[in-house]
């Protein structure tokens, strides 16, 4: 039971993490764009992110993401020491790239983690392979979709506001840009706060068979608390802002306006919603940097500084195996104990 509690802590704690860690996603371009003070974006984030729990629950009906999240790991093989190797790495890592400023995938950490460790202690046999590789095509999948709705979009809206005055229609993208925001904000709450569900499930699954007090049967039995939990935890993480990964989102990618601004936070809530009617884990980190990627490319190319966003691909591919390597070797010094 004291093992189960410290999982169901550190996976909130993770959660809280990933609110402020990416922060960034939600509120950079409104910050970058002088619509909200820091602020006053983290507290906008902040509220939509939780509004996301009542929207899973009660319109979308279900936690579909947290279902695929909770059977990365085959379910004989799911243990608490697994479990709490794989959270103790996703921290870790979301901290250093934190620190760093590195925009990468809290998704993919957690994910990574999880297998890492259940590898570690049973072999590939461990893991559902063709979970994980559904999962990481989307490391690709998720940008290149918000990238090519956003430059769609970019294109229509142009074309549509061709007559407008460019002040007026400033004053109007700026107004939108709350909306635009605050869609990617519910978005992020929706699909973020599921993941820490699925491995806060999958350890109560696993505390089920050892005949623990809180354990369930199957992730259906889920105590609402749980999800309750979860999305309260990122709202507060959110609010704690993000300002390294802010900087590297907002400004150093391309230059954003408030017409760009509202399209790529538009086209990364539409990739977001495809995503969860998918029940596919995908980035939001990701997802929001495809889509400024394509509001940059319909200028021209050369607005889009691809060494920046060379590095950025380079920290997402990495991210599942050194999530995996670090939590494989948590497990392994778990395990002597």
């Amino acid at each position: 039971m004291e093992l189960l509690v410290i999982i169901i802590i550190l996976a909130l704690i993770f959660d809280y993490i990933n609110g402020f860690h990416d922060a960034a996603n939600s509120i950079a371009t409104i910050v970058s764009t002088r619509v909200l003070t820091p602020f006053q974006a983290v507290l906008w984030a902040a509220f939509f992110n939780f509004v996301a729990f009542f929207i899973a629950k009660y319109i979308i009906g279900g936690f579909g993401i947290a279902n695929t999240v909770s059977k990365t790991v085959v379910e004989q093989y799911i243990t608490l020491p697994i479990i709490l190797a794989g959270v103790i790495a996703a921290i870790v890592w979301n901290l250093i790239t934190w620190w760093k400023g590195i925009p990468s995938s809290s998704s993919h950490t957690l994910i990574g983690g999880f297998a890492g460790s259940a590898i570690m202690a049973h072999g590939f046999e461990a893991i559902q392979l063709n979970i994980i590789l559904k999962i990481a095509a989307f490391i690709f999948l998720a940008p290149l979709i918000g990238m090519v709705i956003a430059f769609g979009f970019t294109l229509l809206v142009l074309y549509i506001c061709r007559r407008a005055h460019p002040h007026t229609a400033e004053v109007w993208f700026k107004r939108l840009q709350l909306v635009s925001s605050a869609l990617f904000s519910v978005g992020h709450g929706l699909n973020d706060s599921q993941k820490v569900m699925g491995i806060i499930a999958a350890a109560m699954i696993a505390a089920h068979s050892m005949g623990i007090g809180m354990g369930i049967n199957s992730i259906n039995d889920l105590p609402d608390w749980v999800a309750f939990s979860c999305f309260t935890a990122i709202s507060l993480g959110t609010m704690s802002g993000g300002w390294k990964i802010v900087k590297t989102m907002g400004t150093k990618i391309t230059k954003v306006t408030p017409l760009e601004g509202v399209i790529a936070e538009t086209a990364g809530a539409f990739t977001l919603y495809i995503t969860e009617m998918l029940k596919i884990p995908v980035s939001t980190t990701h997802t929001i940097t495809g889509a400024i990627i394509g509001v940059g490319a319909t200028k021209r190319l050369s607005a889009v500084r691809w060494g920046v966003t060379k590095s950025l691909m380079i920290a997402w591919v990495l991210t599942i195996p050194v999530s995996g390597l670090l939590a494989a070797g948590i497990y392994f010094v778990i395990s002597l104990f």
